[in-house]
């Protein structure tokens, strides 16, 4: 018996061209380079970020995280953007001050100490860093801060004097800045090493956030925590310009909504953990304490030194900010 084959070929050719001759939905994949462990608490809210842009545009955007440095090192990050070699990144913002002063703004020593105050001091900032990242072919997606940040060392220290020769850990222009002032001998070295440079003895002083002690288990080297509240630096996150332009509208402004939610559960989620982290310092055997009444009034006056010193570098900038932050 002869059997009529045309309408199953038919078929099938229809399915073929169904399957591919349509064109797909189209993906878009990026990466973002990360200075800090998968672990930290940056890091764990941009991968929330990531996941809420993927679901929101139906999977037309999939940010894929690179942490701890491993596909860009901190100081590497922000060109790597700039250039298109990453479409996404986060930035600590003070990391840029050598190019623009005004990134330094929430480096300055106790000019903004806590939460309310650096917030105060990012929304008068932010419309002139955002003009400076357009001028670089980069837009803001939003800023996190750390937790205040303090000295650690490793022996007790009641006055400035007693940190003269110390091998400070540097990652910004500021805290170099403060190493020079208080007489110690900085050294460069950003998070992804801090555990290698103390182990070895390249560092034995440095001041940073809670975050940054636990992330590095520095109770394994240093035994000592002074809670300074010098101020309280933030990272940023930026997209390159010619890769936020390739997105379709809806993309963009699910990828735009994402960010602001980002921006908001981080700042909550660094005030959340702050106590925390100084609490994890004590549990593994660092004295954890506040600064003496002397070494709190050299501090203060070094941070006035470094606030006109900013100031004056940041030009019209800076007044301007400084200004608006003071009303």
């Amino acid at each position: 018996m002869k059997t009529n084959l045309l309408p199953t070929v038919a078929l099938a050719t229809a399915v073929v061209t169904l399957a591919f001759g349509l064109p797909a939905q189209a993906q878009t994949k990026w990466d973002m380079p990360m200075a800090y462990p998968a672990t930290n608490f940056h890091t764990i809210n941009a991968q929330k970020f990531a996941d809420a842009v993927k679901a929101g545009s139906g999977g037309k955007l999939e940010i894929t995280l690179h942490p701890n440095g491993s596909l860009f090192k901190a100081n590497e990050i922000k060109r790597a953007v700039q250039t298109g070699q990453a479409q996404i990144g986060e930035v600590l913002m003070v990391n840029l001050e050598n190019e623009d002063p005004i990134f330094g703004a929430d480096g300055v020593p106790f000019l903004a100490t806590d939460f309310a105050a650096s917030k105060k001091l990012a929304d008068a900032a932010k419309p002139v860093v955002a003009k400076k990242l357009t001028a670089w072919g980069l837009t803001l997606m939003y800023t996190v801060p750390w937790p205040p940040q303090g000295i650690y060392t490793n022996k007790p220290i009641e006055t400035i004097k007693d940190m003269e020769g110390l091998k400070w850990r540097a990652y910004s222009p500021a805290t170099s800045r403060m190493g020079e002032l208080i007489k110690a001998q900085p050294v460069v070295i950003q998070a992804a090493e801090l555990s290698q440079a103390l182990s070895t003895g390249k560092v034995n002083s440095f001041v940073s956030s809670g975050s940054t002690g636990v992330d590095a288990k520095v109770w394994e080297q240093l035994k000592y925590f002074y809670d300074t509240k010098a101020w309280l630096p933030k990272n940023m996150v930026i997209v390159n310009n010619d890769a936020l332009a390739k997105l379709d509208k809806a993309t963009q402004d699910v990828l735009i909504a994402e960010a602001k939610k980002a921006e908001t559960a981080g700042w909550a989620e660094s005030q959340n953990l702050a106590q925390g982290y100084l609490d994890t310092l004590a549990k593994n055997g660092m004295k954890v304490q506040p600064p003496s009444p002397k070494l709190k009034e050299e501090l203060a006056a070094m941070g006035k030194i470094m606030t006109d010193e900013w100031i004056k570098k940041a030009g019209a900038d800076g007044e301007a900010v400084v200004s608006a932050y003071r009303k």
